[in-house]
């Protein structure tokens, strides 16, 4: 392939490559000696949910293994292991490291879905960091000043506003810095947010007289609410281990305004492809069947085309001829008189007595067809009422 045919494969819905002029001397520098880049993009292993934003780099990272090139896959074990020490943050709990490996196999396990295994490394930091001494450590920090870190947004503004800022909070980026360092890294991909990291892994490799990393940074794929970054605490994500039928449904739920987003960053469509989708919006086509398109392309991708046939047939018997699914789960109801908000929650449509008041309040709750408007309300549910939570959740109630 010609090296100008790569460096658009490789820039196309990129935010931003840091330096250009280094990377095409890197490509350049790898045709002619055989010898593939490294391409590095580290994860987190404090979880294994992974949803369709967290895969836009790994995307990335495949378009580089087609090109014959190495992506490097970095567990952080040792930092998983740390967590927050001040329990004030929840989403980042010190793990047991059987904890550890059993999240990034699951996490590995998805990311798969688009990475070519054979032209996959995947390592730990325990390799590096396990067996460092203090000696290394303060090392290590004497090549940053605090003037730089606070030069981090999130760091300046958090100390700005006089909010908590630990110690070991600084330490992330430099460890993340130094795992380029580690696997000798030549380019790493990351979210635009995760920029001064992936820069600080460039200072280091110079500190230790290595080829600078370059940094690859790819947009940030919104949430189905269309406002925020898509993340579980919101509950706007489509996961990767989420059913084709629900995967088809959170995309037909998204605003209009982030069809060419998704187009874009979440489907596998060349640039002529995007064009013409675009040409479609801007003429005024119905958007409603861009969005059938698009979840087809998006449930094809992870599941296969019968799939995706089958939760659009799935998705158009229930919304759009309005029928019910034949195959609802039923749940036993023992007392005769139950709070609606209790109801949802024992019945898992719900996952708290805040997020069923909410959907109530938003209308979002019916019973055998009538919406429920007051969330303090205690029904009667007759044998074989149908409990309707949001646009996709059902229950067939079961008296004893």
């Amino acid at each position: 392939m010609a090296f100008e045919q790569e460096l658009k494969i490789i820039s196309k819905n990129v935010e931003e490559i840091i330096p250009l002029d280094e990377l095409k001397a890197k490509l350049a520098d790898s045709k002619k000696t055989g010898k593939p880049l490294r391409i590095k993009y580290g994860i987190d292993p404090t979880g294994y949910d992974v949803h369709i934003g967290h895969l836009v780099p790994i995307r990335k990272m495949r378009e580089f293994q087609d090109l014959g090139h190495t992506g490097v896959i970095i567990i952080g074990d040792f930092t998983a292991q740390i967590g927050d020490p001040t329990g004030r943050d929840e989403s980042r709990p010190p793990l047991s490291h059987e904890q550890i490996i059993s999240n990034s196999e699951k996490y590995m396990e998805q990311l798969f879905t688009i990475l070519i295994p054979e032209q996959t490394e995947i390592r730990y930091q325990t390799e590096w960091f396990g067996k460092m001494s203090l000696e290394n450590v303060l090392k290590l920090m004497g090549k940053f000043t605090l003037a730089q870190f606070m030069a981090h947004d999130s760091f300046r503004s958090r100390y700005e506003q006089g909010l908590s800022l630990g110690m070991h909070e600084l330490m992330y980026p430099l460890l993340q810095a130094y795992d380029s360092v580690a696997v000798e890294s030549d380019v790493e991909l990351g979210a635009t947010e995760q920029k001064f990291n992936i820069l600080c892994g460039r200072d280091m490799q110079r500190y230790f007289d290595m080829p600078q990393q370059i940094a690859v940074l790819s947009p940030i794929l919104l949430g189905t609410d269309g406002v925020n970054k898509m993340g579980k605490s919101l509950n706007n994500y489509i996961a990767v281990f989420d059913t084709p039928a629900d995967k088809f449904g959170k995309v037909m739920s998204i605003p209009d305004s982030l069809i060419m987003n998704y187009y874009s960053y979440a489907t596998t469509y060349e640039e002529s492809q995007l064009a013409e989708v675009k040409a479609r919006l801007d003429s005024g086509e119905n958007p409603m069947i861009l969005k059938k398109a698009l979840a087809r392309e998006i449930v094809k991708l992870y599941h296969g085309q019968e799939e995706a046939e089958t939760a659009q047939e799935g998705f158009e018997s229930l919304f759009s001829k309005k029928e019910i699914p034949e195959d609802i789960p039923e749940y036993i109801v023992e007392d005769h008189q139950i709070k609606i908000v209790q109801l949802l929650v024992q019945s898992g449509l719900c996952s708290s007595n805040g997020e069923a008041k909410r959907l109530i309040k938003g209308g979002g709750v019916s019973l055998d067809g009538e919406k429920v408007s007051d969330f303090e309300a205690t029904i009667t549910p007759a044998e074989g009422s149908v409990l309707r939570a949001g646009k996709r959740k059902f229950i067939k109630i079961k008296k004893l």
